[in-house]
């Protein structure tokens, strides 16, 4: 028969999934190898043809690993805890697990059709109860521990206990809050115990802490960064304002550092690593302190100073105003009456950005003086101090000194506002018209470093201010520690309750704490999250739990680990499991993960090596970001009338200049080749039932864009379709051939049809004219082995640099030659099947099972030994000229020298024919090129 994908490719994907065809053992004696996509959250939309691109990549790297004799991992799962699950739920009062297991089906559905080796025996949703009870007991691990600088690693907070309880606070070097209390051992046994849980939340790993946070009125919840742009939220584009709240935050600060170095030892694009590292943001530097001046007009202030950090204490005396983060704790506090006014303006405005909007405008320059004054502390000057929205409350201490002579921003706020612009270095040049943050030449109206050099002013003046007790010599990271709380419903329940206002974990053997049902999913009359609608739902019936859920990112920093042991009940994952599997050898998935899902991973991966609970520093060895599949949008020009309407005539796109016309989109599954299906596009758009059509040459030809593919541009192409059309071997190879694989492409269905007709012609080899299996175990000819090893080294090399795109052209070359050859051969088809397979599995199933092998032993059968000796030349064809024009080629042995080919090629009876009787006058031979005669 001819090619029947259909029925092909149900057959196998029926046969993979009764038979387990791709589960792992655990046991295996081969060597593991890991291969994990970012799984995905399952959206109502399911899949469309991008989705699957890094998927397909995983997928063809596994199998090869198969046949290269590895025991492969690799699994799939959903990251269902999500916002659009519970908006939805909003809408219709549906709970969003139903919409979450509704999706999943779809999801499913579309991953199978496409002929993934997902070992589905493992498959992971991290808001199944038995999934997250895990996610609670990691926060539960994270709750009860503390980060000892001394064994730079997380501790069990019992050995800080330790420590308090044998020699107070003086000995203990931690990373923790900065407003930790300073005590001795006795003050510690006297404390209550309420006093004690108060502290130890300074230094505990996870803690509750007031945070300025991103805050969503309209969805009711806190996002994250990456959640929001240029002041909306991303989903939805509703207003984000700024808000102080009691929120749950990580101490992923504890891990800069080792973050940072561990960067160095992973197999990850660059651009993903230095995104991280400038999120990380190592500055070296000092804190200085500026004393507050207190005058009777500013009142109830109890801090005598403003901490500051800087990388350029050098400039210390350049000072003209000191800046303060708008929702500092002290704006309040040091603003005097006459400015009242004007800082709550400006504080109001600044709520309206989010905090990377803020990080971004460079341009824009504001601030507001809040009337009091600082005093510098290496000059005694009277130092204005302002407010100004480049500075942010969580980054450093939330207070910026400014030197307009040496920065450029400072300049610009000082050139603005008309403060002095001093300079403090001979050799800055040309500040009268910008910065000149130069660190050459000797300081002047500097004080008492005046005439240094910078490397003799830096350790001079970190001395000296350690000497003065107003500052000393700091290391500073820009990243901040993770907010971890969400005021939303479909989440993590935080495994918490309070007592006293202190919150307290409850009992491990009560995991999981399960999600409440409540009467619908919206905050509270009183503006507590929506968990506070839940009836009777308390600790041993008292006592409060925690009604923020966990973010988004919790459940996928660990899910890798599940997938080794995902059925486990006793534990997160086995000893046993851990040390086999140990980490991900591939990861792939998107870069726009950067600072979030794959910093927080390494994040908790880090912590959990700590407590001795995995092997690995870092979680995924190797990173490959695939590429963006953008949409490939077309259009109809509607025609306009003088008056600037529509009217009813659409014209081809070849001919829209000769007119006024507008573009609007139409559906691109409704569009060939660029011309429209008339019919149905009518149906589309019925306003446009009796329109005119001018078209060309008979067609209408609409116009193309390449966009971002989305519902609204009408370019979204499910590859359902596709499937149905074409089949998924198809389109697993088109996906592949579309480019390589990092790189963003548009998404063109023009080209598939050749794959379609590759495949049908990859069958033909297997089949005589009427479509009868017929190969033969004949003796395979040279050039038919050499076609064959040609295209096993190709692949092999390919797939191992994961250069997926030439590896298909490359199988159409082979397919071509071995059609010219007529090869039947078994030998040669049975290894070509066996290359193949990883990219088109069904055909290939189905051909191994025709040609007599046991149905589903491909998967694990070796992969073809290259062999060299078939692709060394031993013949060359000779293009034969006779006075000077080609008459025909003949092939000789290499080995053969000039005379000898003189004399094959003169005893040829087509050459004897050309000679017409005549002896040569000459004939020339260059070996290994040609041959001429002349006559």
């Amino acid at each position: 028969m001819d090619y029947q994908f259909k029925e092909i490719e149900k057959k196998w994907q029926q046969f993979w999934a009764q038979n387990q065809t791709f589960k792992a053992d655990t046991n295996s004696d081969k060597p593991k190898f890991y291969v994990l996509d970012m799984f995905p959250y399952p959206s109502g939309a399911g899949l469309h043809v991008g989705h699957p691109l890094g998927y397909i990549a995983s997928d063809i790297f596994s199998r090869y690993k198969r046949l290269k004799g590895f025991n492969v991992l690799h699994p799939m799962g959903y990251d269902s805890f999500g916002l659009p699950a519970e908006q939805y739920a909003i809408q219709t009062g549906q709970h969003p697990a139903i919409t979450t297991e509704t999706n999943i089906n779809t999801y499913r559905r579309q991953l199978d059709q496409i002929g993934f080796s997902f070992d589905w025996s493992r498959e992971v949703r991290t808001s199944d109860p038995e999934y997250y009870r895990w996610t609670q007991w990691i926060f539960m691990q994270l709750f009860n521990s503390w980060y000892n600088l001394e064994t730079d690693r997380a501790e069990d907070i019992t050995t800080l206990l330790e420590k308090f309880n044998a020699s107070g606070s003086a000995d203990v070097k931690a990373v923790c809050d900065e407003d930790t209390k300073t005590f001795m051992p006795s003050d510690w046994a006297t404390m209550t115990s309420e006093e004690k849980q108060e502290e130890l939340l300074k230094y505990r790993l996870t803690y509750l802490k007031e945070s300025t946070v991103n805050w969503c009125p309209a969805l009711g919840t806190v996002l994250a960064n990456d959640e929001v742009k240029d002041g909306f939220s991303e989903r939805g584009g509703h207003p984000v304002e700024q808000k102080k709240m009691m929120q749950w935050s990580m101490r992923i600060s504890a891990y800069a550092e080792r973050l940072l170095q561990g960067l160095n030892t992973i197999d990850w694009p660059e651009p993903v690593k230095e995104m991280q590292r400038n999120w990380i943001g190592k500055s070296v530097g000092a804190s200085v302190r500026f004393a507050i001046e207190k005058t009777p007009s500013i009142t109830g202030v109890e801090e005598d100073y403003i901490e500051v950090f800087t990388t350029r204490a050098d400039t210390i005396f350049g000072v003209s105003y000191l800046v303060l983060a708008p929702e500092h704790e002290l704006v309040a506090a040091l603003t005097t009456p006459e400015q009242k006014s004007d800082i709550e303006q400006y504080i109001a405005q600044t709520r309206k950005k989010s905090e990377l909007d803020r990080m971004a405008d460079t341009k824009t320059v504001s601030g507001a003086f809040t009337g009091s004054y600082v005093i510098n502390p290496v000059s005694g000057a009277r130092v204005p101090l302002w407010i100004a929205d480049y500075v942010l409350a969580g980054y450093g201490t939330g207070a910026v000194m400014g030197v307009p002579s040496g920065d450029q921003r400072d300049w610009a706020f000082a050139t603005h506002f008309n403060l002095p612009i001093v300079q403090v270095l001979d050799a800055q040049q040309n500040i009268d018209t910008q910065a000149d943050p130069t660190k050459e030449g000797k300081y002047i109206n500097s004080g008492f470093i005046n005439g240094m050099s910078y490397a003799e002013a830096i350790p001079f003046l970190n001395n000296w201010l350690e000497e003065q007790g107003v500052g000393k010599a700091k290391i500073n990271y820009r990243m901040r520690d993770a907010i971890f709380g969400r005021q939303r419903y479909w989440g993590e329940p935080i495994p918490v309750y309070f007592k006293d206002g202190l919150p307290y974990l409850i009992k491990e053997e009560e995991l999981p704490l399960l999600l409440p049902e409540i009467d619908k999913y919206l905050p509270t009359e009183t503006g507590e999250p929506p968990l506070g609608r839940a009836e009777n739902w308390s600790y041993e019936d008292q006592y409060e739990y925690e009604l923020s859920t966990m973010p988004g990112w919790a459940g996928s920093s660990w899910y890798w680990y599940r997938y080794m042991d995902a059925v486990n009940g006793s534990e997160f994952a086995s000893k046993e499991a851990i040390e086999y599997w140990k980490d991900v050898d591939l990861y792939i998935g998107g870069a726009e993960h950067a600072t979030g899902h794959l910093l927080y991973s390494r994040f908790w991966n880090k912590f959990l090596k700590d407590l001795g609970y995995v092997q690995e520093e870092e979680p995924f060895k190797k990173l490959i970001n695939q590429g963006m599949i953008q949409g490939r949008s077309n259009f109809v020009y509607r025609v306009i009338d003088e008056q600037g309407r529509g009217t009813n005539t659409l014209v081809s796109h070849g001919l829209r200049n000769d007119y006024k016309t507008s573009a609007l989109h139409v559906d691109v599954n409704i569009v060939e080749n660029e011309i429209l299906n008339i019919p149905k596009f009518k149906l589309f758009r019925p306003e446009f039932k009796d329109a005119e059509f001018i078209l060309e040459n008979g067609k209408y030809i609409c116009g193309v864009e390449v966009e971002k593919m989305s519902k609204s541009k009408f370019n979204v192409v499910n590859p359902d379709v596709l499937i149905e059309n074409y089949g998924a071997d198809t389109l697993r190879m088109y996906e592949m051939f579309l480019g390589p694989l990092e790189q963003s492409k548009p998404w063109n269905t023009n080209g598939i049809e050749g794959v379609f007709k590759f495949l049908r012609k990859f069958w033909r080899l297997f089949h005589n004219e009427a479509w009868v299996f017929n190969v033969s175990d004949s003796v395979p000819t040279k050039a038919e082995l050499k076609a064959l090893h040609k295209i096993i080294k190709k692949v092999q090399d390919d797939i191992e640099r994961f250069s997926f795109n030439t590896s298909v052209s490359s199988f159409m070359i082979a397919v071509n030659e071995l059609t010219d050859l007529k090869c039947k051969n078994r030998q040669v088809l049975e290894d070509l099947v066996v290359v193949l397979s990883s990219y088109a599995p069904h055909i290939c199933e189905e051909l191994w099972s025709l040609l007599g092998h046991e149905e589903g032993s491909l998967s694990y059968t070796p992969y073809p030994v290259f062999n060299p000796a078939y692709l060394v030349e031993d013949e060359f064809s000779y293009p034969v000229s006779v006075n000077g024009k080609t008459r025909l080629n003949l092939n000789l042995s290499l080995t053969l020298e000039a005379k000898e080919i003189e004399e094959t090629v003169l005893a040829d009876e087509q050459v004897q024919k050309y000679l017409e009787g005549k002896t040569p006058k000459k004939v020339i031979v260059v070996k290994g090129r040609i041959v001429n005669i002349v006559i």
